[in-house]
């Protein structure tokens, strides 16, 4: 498991968060505003996706 951290555009916030969750199991993204009020943080827990299916 990782954090990914990104610094963006506000407006770009939930298509960067959908694209990650497409690349990896993501959970919930955390955002908060950069000092200056004009960009987005993002911080996303996430991990590789398995190459193959668990057996049960």
């Amino acid at each position: 498991m990782f954090e990914i951290r990104v610094i963006c555009k506000p407006d770009d916030a939930d298509r960067i968060g959908q694209a990650l969750a497409t690349a990896f199991d993501t959970g919930p993204a955390r955002q908060y505003p950069t000092r200056d009020g004009k960009r987005t943080r993002l911080y996303i827990t996430a991990d590789h996706r398995p190459t193959t299916p668990e057996s049960e």
